[in-house]
């Protein structure tokens, strides 16, 4: 006895063949037709268990017939097919009330698989009223990564669970986090994001939970915090990693109790927003050296999502650097194209940016070169240029000086003690020598500005402090030293 009948329509007779085949082997009664509009007759008389459908068919596209089939028929699962693979196809399926999503060319295996799950799940999405949507795509990209990040987004646009986001700097955390709140239930709210990294320890609670006024020195009136900004919508914590315990424990209870107080206030402020994380930190290692809560974690960690840097993806530089050209022409740079060869130099660059570093690189292109055309020499020269100038955003690349100046070190105790190692505390003495120059020039360029020579360095403001007490600096007292 046949375990139900799938409904297959694709103009390709090869997928209908190949479709055919492995459902009938697999137990299934398949039927298979080219165009939508024996699809549509077949659902409205009530034939099928599930549906299997391309987009793009002769006689209308499927967008425009699920939600025709699911007024009619509500508990139907349909699984869609597409070969425009993109983030917008997934996130329109879903939004139509597919059951499931598969980019060409698919697995037949995981074909079967779905439908089994599909008839033993059946209605276990709902129609939305869809919106009109814009051409540009809010993320780029065709690889195999991208197409389960596209699958992934296109299901929790369905829901308000949090999402911890996980990727290296340049990767798009909250490119991604903004499309989770763009096309989701709390679209028409607000969307807040917070930069854990960027505000002073001491400001962070009063920034994400407000203050009253006079709660403490400075405090002059009433101010409103994230959670209060962003109710109704969705609050973006990024660089979660970097939060201080004492917020992390106040977060939590939010999280735990749905309310929180302001700092100085007394009185429980509901609050109803969605939470989403994001990190380029390993918390489990945060967890073990004590610096982060391993019970926000998983509060935090409901859904997990890997963002794949740049050199896993390596077939999306095509399409990546295409759109930020024309990014750089509408922005008045001039309209330029790039051979494939040009593209081919690209995708052996390592790119420890991510897709940061690659629009900061062809945005350079189009500034300073004026052929229209991107050839393999302008690319080598500028990535040449960008290898050997000095990292400053992740402390990528090797520390060259740094290098010698530890080999020399050694060097230095092994002429003297013959093999013996140096006296225990290495670690400790090459690090003062390091910070001790590294901090004095960082104030001396921010002519004694503690802020933006913590901000400049990637420190907590409070940190430097210590740093400064502890190595002694004399620091340099200027009209905007703070």
């Amino acid at each position: 006895m046949a375990r139900g009948t799938v409904l297959i329509a694709d103009d390709d007779a090869a997928i209908r063949t190949v479709l055919n085949q492995a459902l009938a082997r697999a137990g299934y009664s398949p039927r298979a037709t080219g165009n939508a509009a024996t699809l549509w007759r077949w659902a409205s008389e009530g034939q099928g268990d599930v549906i299997i459908t391309d987009v793009v068919m002769p006689d209308e596209n499927a967008f425009d017939l699920i939600p025709r089939i699911k007024k009619a028929r509500p508990d139907l699962p349909i699984i869609v097919m597409s070969a425009q693979n993109t983030l917008m196809t997934a996130i329109t399926a879903a939004e139509r009330g597919a059951f499931e999503y598969l980019p060409k060319p698919f697995d037949i295996a995981e074909v079967v698989s779905i439908v089994g799950r599909a008839l033993a799940e059946p209605g276990r999405r709902r129609e939305r009223s869809p919106e009109a949507e814009g051409d540009e795509l809010p993320i780029i990209g065709r690889s195999p990564a991208m197409q389960e990040i596209y699958r992934v987004l296109a299901r929790l646009t369905q829901t308000d669970l949090t999402v911890m986001i996980a990727g290296e700097s340049g990767t798009g955390k909250e490119l991604v986090a903004r499309v989770l709140h763009d096309h989701g239930r709390r679209k028409h709210g607000p969307f807040v994001a917070l930069n854990m990294a960027a505000i002073p320890r001491e400001l962070i609670e009063s920034e994400l939970f407000g203050h009253e006024k006079g709660s403490f020195t400075g405090a002059q009136m009433r101010k409103e915090g994230r959670f209060e900004q962003a109710e109704g919508g969705t609050l973006f914590l990024d660089e979660i990693g970097d939060m201080p315990l004492e917020a992390q424990t106040r977060l939590l209870r939010v999280l735990q109790e749905g309310e929180y107080t302001t700092v100085g206030g007394r009185t429980p402020i509901r609050t109803n927003v969605r939470i989403i994380a994001a990190t380029h930190r390993d918390l489990r290692n945060q967890i073990q050296q004590g610096l982060f809560r391993e019970d926000l974690y998983y509060r935090l960690n409901v859904v997990p999502l890997r963002l794949p840097p740049l050199r896993e993806r390596l077939e999306d530089i095509g399409d990546l650097t295409r759109h930020f050209l024309r990014q750089a022409a509408r922005d008045g740079l001039g309209e330029r194209t790039i051979t494939p060869a040009a593209i081919d130099c690209l995708k052996r660059h390592a790119w420890p940016g991510n897709v940061r570093e690659l629009e900061n690189v062809i945005r350079r292109l189009v500034a300073l070169y004026t052929q229209d055309t991107l050839t393999p020499e302008l690319v080598e020269s500028e990535l040449a240029e960008a290898t050997a100038a000095p990292r400053s955003d992740d402390g990528a690349g090797e520390p060259t000086a740094l290098s010698e100046m530890v080999e020399r070190y050694l060097g230095q105790h092994f002429a003297t003690f013959g093999r013996d190692l140096p006296p225990p505390g290495l670690y400790r003495r090459l690090i003062r020598q390091v910070e001790l120059p590294l901090i004095t020039a960082a104030l001396a360029a921010t002519r004694g500005n503690q802020i933006k020579a913590a901000e400049l360095l990637g420190l907590n403001r409070n940190t430097l402090r210590e740093k400064i007490q502890t190595l002694n600096i004399q620091v340099f007292k200027g009209p905007n030293s703070a």
